[in-house]
């Protein structure tokens, strides 16, 4: 492979940044004639693939993102990168030159989602064109520099079958994931962060029969179920002048005027939990979405305090969300990294409200019955 001096490389960079040239073929030969500096078409190809990715990929990231099994990328430092593929968070084999080259790509990343990174708007979230998810913040929010986390989305569409074939669930507890799908029964997906809720959840829906209309809301668009009719939302933040947002509440309400066999909500995390709610008690059978939970028997509580929070009262979350949510699927990370189908629980109406009573818990690598099993039995047996 062909060396190239570093001087001509930072030559041509400051060349393309200054006169504002795309980091193409054509515009980089002419920087390279400029400096007076002859390269071979080999070194002219290597160095074009370097300074493009540096304007227009994701710079140094570009390599840990070509890799099919990477999940996460974290910036948090120009000599301190980490990636996640899989199995735990790992440093990575790459690094920046200086804080400012951080920067800069934060801030470009945050223009390429149409979104500003400065003094004024130091924080950023938001999905790039290419689908991943961006969040960033820039000092002095962040103390020891910018910060980069980047969430991949994945690259293929799990089945219920690959969930089996990686151990994230017994055969039998897939066949009672199946039979959740074929009744119709509203059910969230609750874990942790990095979970695997997207995941599972798009398995969940890619059982769905093809003759039914899957509507999909999401703050920041990530499912794309093995489905022949998905329709996604996806919900779009204020402009520069904190004008024109559109909020996943409003989109769960249009969603509902578009015929939705089911309604769909990625993630349950703001006022929308109202209007899921409402769903799934007046007739939109099939209803689902994730919301984050340290377990199953957490749901409850945390439907509660997103829903106090959109003026929701005490009683009438726990009225609805026992009436209408029937099951919740939680998963779990284990220590090496595994993410897995921990408890399947049925939702209940208890004295303090509505309640979640395990019905298979994992033991041992597969789901095993528990105390509410029968009622578990008796809503999906017939449909196995």
């Amino acid at each position: 492979m062909t060396t190239i001096d570093p001087v001509l490389v930072d030559t041509v960079r400051s060349r393309l940044a200054r006169d504002r040239y795309p980091a193409d073929q054509v515009a980089i030969t002419a920087a390279v004639r400029a400096s007076g500096v002859v390269l071979d078409r080999p070194g002219l190809d290597q160095l074009t693939r370097a300074l493009g990715d540096e304007f227009s990929g994701l710079g140094a990231l570009d390599p840990l993102l070509r890799d099919p099994l990477v999940t996460d990328v974290l910036v948090n430092a120009p000599g301190e990168v980490w990636l996640d593929r899989g199995g735990g968070l790992e440093r990575a084999p790459v690094a920046f030159s200086d804080e400012a080259t951080v920067r800069q790509l934060a801030v470009r990343l945050a223009s390429r989602a149409g979104r500003r990174l400065d003094d004024a708007t130091p924080y950023v979230d938001a999905r790039l064109p290419g689908g991943q998810r961006l969040h960033a913040v820039i000092p002095p929010l962040s103390v020891r520099g910018t910060t980069i986390s980047l969430r991949i989305p994945s690259r293929r569409r799990f089945t219920l079958g690959d969930l089996v074939a990686a151990g994230s669930v017994d055969e039998e507890g897939a066949a009672w994931l199946r039979a959740l799908i074929r009744s119709r029964a509203a059910f969230l997906v609750s874990g942790g962060t990095g979970s695997g809720k997207t995941s599972v959840l798009g398995a969940l829906l890619g059982a769905v029969p093809a003759g039914e209309r899957i509507v999909v809301v999401e703050d920041t668009c990530e499912l794309n179920p093995e489905h022949p009719h998905v329709v996604s939302l996806e919900a779009r933040p204020a402009n520069l002048e904190g004008q024109g947002d559109i909020p996943m509440r409003t989109l769960v309400r249009q969603a509902l005027r578009m015929r939705p066999d089911r309604l769909v909500v990625g993630e349950v995390r703001g006022a929308e939990v109202v209007d899921l709610l409402a769903a799934m008690n007046t007739g939109h059978e099939g209803g689902c979405g994730t919301v984050h939970a340290n377990s199953a028997s957490a749901v409850p509580d945390r439907l509660v305090a997103l829903a106090l929070a959109a003026g929701m009262t005490l009683a009438g979350v726990h009225a609805q969300a026992s009436a209408g949510l029937e099951v919740v699927v939680h998963l779990a990370r284990l220590t090496g990294g595994t993410r897995v189908v921990a408890e399947l629980g049925i939702v209940t109406r208890g004295a303090d409200g509505a309640e979640v009573q395990p019905a298979l818990i994992r033991r041992e690598g597969t789901l095993r019955p528990a105390g509410g099993f029968p009622v578990l039995a008796d809503r999906l047996g017939g449909h196995q």
